[in-house]
């Protein structure tokens, strides 16, 4: 009841603005969000199985295991450093897409205020895309880096099941915890 107050304070183009701008991702973002992650974690096994010759069946249980929780680790750093940045995409792009829908929308016949709702659309789109390919870039640049520093060179002295266990954990976990900061 409370909750059918405030929505009623709000007009429609507001409800719209802050749909735009709010944490929760759309299914299709979510799903290419996991897909990606899981691609990222998935690659280490073959660094793992190849180059530190980790029998592969016997551990297929760390396996599946690891990359499960680095999948759900990476996808939660993809969404959070998706909001850090939404924002300033926005404003970034702010006058390249107005410019362009301007010329766009030059010879339409419709009200200031729709030609404006449009603008405000395409400038949420094009944030929204820009966020999301950056963030995944990001993270799985750093991911990668990340992991390949760990293995070869700081936990290079234990054994490779444990290489693996620490690496991918603490990689994935500290990618995590560097997504909720403000900045990015």
């Amino acid at each position: 009841m409370v909750q059918e107050k405030k929505s009623a304070m709000f007009t429609k183009e507001e409800e719209l603005l802050l749909q735009d701008f709010n944490r929760n991702v759309s299914t299709g973002s979510n799903m290419l969000f996991y897909g990606a992650s899981f691609i990222t974690s998935a690659l280490p096994i073959w660094l793992y199985w190849r180059i530190h010759q980790i029998e592969l069946f016997s551990s297929l249980i760390f396996f599946v295991a690891l990359t499960a929780l680095s999948t759900y680790l990476l996808s939660m750093a993809y969404r959070n450093t998706k909001f850090t940045l939404k924002h300033k995409v926005a404003i970034k792009r702010e006058d390249a897409v107005t410019r362009e829908m301007t010329q766009l929308l030059a010879d339409d016949k419709m009200s200031r205020k729709e030609k404006d709702e449009r603008i405000l659309w395409k400038k949420n789109e094009v944030a929204d895309f820009e966020a999301t390919v950056f963030s995944i870039f990001y993270n799985n640049a750093l991911f990668l880096a990340i992991t390949i520093f760990l293995s070869f060179y700081l936990l290079r002295q234990i054994s490779p099941l444990f290489n693996y266990i620490i690496t991918i954990a603490g990689t994935s976990g500290l990618l995590a915890l560097l997504s909720t900061s403000k900045s990015t």
